[in-house]
């Protein structure tokens, strides 16, 4: 179910505030139909990355002949992957240019299909897409059925409407969410582990929290700003991005669980280990850091790709 945005604020609204995607399940949904997002940076460090033979010559000769892969993309929302000109136009994002990047190193081009986060990993496994994209986060339980290569750490924290003191700090607990009304994203690592501790407040001796799940990210965003839940459950970078904007009306309260994020790949996947050395490409040449600034998600940048890394605890 699509849940759709009512009233004219709202829809003014949502052009600038969907939320990223967080592989942490750590994605979110897709955003809404026909929603932009706020403009773009123009400066465009993808353009002068080249070809690597070296990195090249690991990808499966089948796939050198054809030239192109398949990726099952989530546009979610900045800085992620967002349409800034509307669906209509090529979408534009952190996600976007480090697999475009990625591509050249390799010398590949990209067939890129819009998905909801939830159905892309599955649809890996069937074949249906090369590689996916989604600020898709690194869990122990999707390791049981996909491969990694990471390009970023990101993961998972919580934000609240401007104004609201229920929460007043960083959440280090979840029993701090104990009586609340909690939105997030569907098929994500957020709601994976709402609903997997759920029962720490009746331990704990207090009322439960309750979980909203949504399909699309600006309809979490609306529920925020309507009162009909009391914080949102989404990515770092999606929610430090979406608090910069005036018109969001939102606090971050901070990092809760970190999340190694990469680009996702069925189980024994060939590709991996390309996309990993195309990754370190781009950093030891210098291209990452300057995708990554133009995005203002420096702080998210790692020092090498790593292949199915241990989620962190």
């Amino acid at each position: 179910m699509r849940t759709r945005l009512r009233g004219a604020a709202a829809l003014a609204l949502l052009p600038l505030l969907a939320l990223t995607a967080c592989g942490s399940g750590d994605g979110d949904g897709t955003a809404a139909v026909g929603a932009q997002g706020s403009p773009a940076p123009t400066d465009d460090p993808v353009a002068a990355v080249r070809k690597v033979d070296s990195v090249a010559a690991l990808l499966p000769a089948d796939v050198r002949k054809a030239g192109t892969l398949r990726v099952g993309s989530s546009v979610a929302g900045p800085p992620s992957a967002y349409y800034p000109n509307g669906t209509d136009k090529e979408p534009a994002g952190l996600d976007i240019d480090l697999a475009d990047a990625a591509a050249k190193v390799l010398g590949v081009k990209l067939e890129r299909q819009d998905a909801s986060f939830e159905t892309i990993l599955p649809a890996l496994g069937s074949g249906k897409y090369d590689v996916g994209t989604g600020n898709f986060g690194v869990t122990s339980e999707r390791l049981k059925t996909i491969d990694f290569a990471t390009y970023i750490n990101d993961g998972q924290g919580f934000a609240v409407k401007k104004g609201n003191t229920t929460l007043k700090k960083k959440v280090t607990d979840l029993t701090e969410l104990c009586g609340l009304t909690i939105g997030t994203g569907a098929g994500t690592t957020f709601e994976a582990t709402l609903t997997a501790q759920k029962g720490v407040c009746a331990k704990a001796g207090k009322k439960p929290y309750d979980v909203k799940v949504y399909s699309e990210n600006g309809a979490t965003l609306t529920a925020l700003q309507q009162g009909r839940i009391d914080v949102i459950m989404s990515t770092i970078n999606g929610l430090r991005y979406q608090a910069a904007q005036a018109a969001s009306q939102t606090t971050f309260l901070g990092e809760f669980h970190r999340l190694d994020v990469g680009f996702a790949f069925k189980k024994g996947s060939p590709l991996t280990e390309a996309f990993q050395a195309a990754v370190n490409e781009l950093i030891k040449d210098g291209a990452y850091a300057r995708i990554l600034t133009k995005w203002g998600t420096a702080a998210s940048a790692i020092d090498t790709s790593r292949i199915n890394p241990a989620e962190h605890r």
